[in-house]
């Protein structure tokens, strides 16, 4: 039978020349024309043919990632009906009968700073832990200390006794497209080093409900509980995710894994190490997608960016000169795409610092900067109500699916891990009473909640759904 050829090559090892990149080319191509010329002769010589493999690259890099063992305890409580706010509430003189329930995690790392033991893993496999333990490729297994973790990313920062560490360089997450190749590293299932790969199958997902700040790859490379926190990877060995979230409806992997972009964990890192935690500053606005109908209604010619839709009295858009109406579509040199991107760069951002914003107002491109930090008197509420701290407050904007048809004043951002967040409260919550009073405005509000700095009963609307919450020290 005739084969198809081209320079000495058979059609398959075409094909698979093809979906290579370039850079990767250049590398397995002599391995294809070997194999090329080597068509037809016997199979004894065929044997001594090298083939396409990752073994070369993997062989650097699977020391760099490692497996980790967390154990911790947390309390709970006996009673269901003590986290029913309306029990806690009526018999809130009721002592609580709390007990201890030990926890124990398996996941994976990747070790970035060799010099100073630094792991990058997922902060849901260290949490709630009192002691830590990474076991390397080695086989060596070495007591870690957590620096800090950042819930609203999911990632955390562990440090060991630097010696004789191996660290995987970071790659550009911003730089991958769809389709390219990836490795995932880690420990499902608590079985030891595992590889996986597959391509990147979508990027920038968001809306997921996993964390508070997401922007994930997705890949189809198999993920398993057990590889959260470990490397994804580019065929140059260069770290470009941290897994940590599947799509598992029976349990297992079905080809939908995501990772967080190195990008965003290399930012939180940073913070991490040098202060020792995330403290997030916001820019007080409420943003939406810019559909093809607002786009041409506002006579833009694309649905790129982020609309304003509000702008919090006193914040740092205000401040800035952002008025309702904007298109935010650059920060800090950067495009914005969506409301989503736009959010996940401002909470990248520490409270203090600066940002250039470019947006679009009435057909005319402007440049803004923007001094990250807290609302004003009806935006954030800290130091003057501690139980209301990470909470920013608006009045219902119009594009709210209840405007004008309740009353009462809108949570519009929250910090995830925050004292209100803990408390229950939600972004997009309505809350209508306060200590049984009805609230119209911020102010009101805020006037209302300073009287009672012990406890407030806060009537949410959520949705279709109304619901109580007890914040109490």
């Amino acid at each position: 039978m005739m084969k198809l050829t081209r320079s000495g090559l058979p059609l398959r090892v075409l094909v698979l020349t093809c979906l290579l990149t370039s850079s990767v080319q250049a590398d397995i191509i002599p391995w294809l024309k070997g194999l090329g010329d080597q068509e037809g002769k016997s199979s004894s010589s065929a044997e001594q043919v090298q083939v396409p493999t990752l073994a070369p690259m993997l062989k650097k890099v699977l020391p760099a990632v490692v497996n980790i063992a967390a154990s911790g305890k947390v309390v709970v409580q006996d009673n269901p009906l003590l986290n029913d706010p309306f029990f806690r509430y009526f018999f809130r003189g009721m002592p609580p009968v709390p007990r201890e329930r030990r926890t124990q995690s398996v996941g994976s790392g990747v070790i970035v700073d060799s010099d100073n033991g630094h792991i990058l893993t997922n902060h849901h496999v260290v949490k709630n832990a009192e002691t830590i333990y990474v076991v390397l490729k080695d086989k060596r297994r070495l007591k870690a200390k957590l620096v800090g973790s950042d819930p609203a990313t999911d990632i955390a920062v562990l440090k060991v006794e630097p010696d004789h560490l191996i660290e995987l360089p970071m790659g550009d997450s911003d730089r991958l497209q769809v389709g390219d190749f990836v490795v995932a590293i880690g420990n499902p299932f608590g079985l030891g080093q595992t590889v996986t790969s597959g391509i990147v199958s979508a990027l920038g997902r968001t809306g997921l409900g996993i964390e508070g700040y997401e922007n994930f790859i997705q890949t189809d490379a198999s993920i398993n509980p057990g590889n959260s926190g470990g490397a994804l990877i580019d065929l140059r060995g260069h770290l470009v995710g941290i897994n940590t979230a599947i799509v598992a409806p029976t349990g297992g992997n079905v080809g939908i894994g995501f990772a967080i972009p190195v990008n965003m964990a290399r930012g939180i890192m940073e913070q991490i190490v040098k202060h020792g935690s995330v403290k997030r500053g916001m820019l007080g606005v409420q943003v939406q997608d810019l559909t093809p109908e607002l786009a041409k209604a506002m006579g833009l010619e694309t649905t790129q960016g982020a609309l304003i839709a509000g702008v919090t009295e006193g914040s740092a858009a205000a401040k800035a000169g952002i008025k309702a109406g904007d298109v935010i579509v650059g920060f800090d040199g950067k495009k914005v795409k969506n409301s989503a991107q736009l959010r996940n760069m401002v909470g990248l951002k520490r409270v203090g610092e600066k940002a250039k914003i470019e947006l679009i107002r009435e057909g005319k491109r402007l440049t803004v900067t923007a001094t990250i930090g807290k609302a004003g008197p009806s935006g954030i509420v800290s130091g003057e109500i501690p139980l209301l701290e990470g909470a920013s407050f608006s009045a219902i904007p119009p594009n709210h699916p209840l405007y004008g048809k309740i009353k009462g004043v809108m949570v519009a951002e929250i910090e995830l891990g925050s004292p209100a967040w803990q408390a229950g409260l939600r972004e997009g919550d309505i809350i209508v009473s306060v200590n049984r009073r009805p609230v119209e405005s911020v102010e009101e509000f805020l006037k209302i909640a300073s009287k009672s700095p012990n406890q407030l009963l806060l009537r949410i609307q959520r949705g279709n759904f109304s619901l109580f919450l007890v914040l109490e020290k």
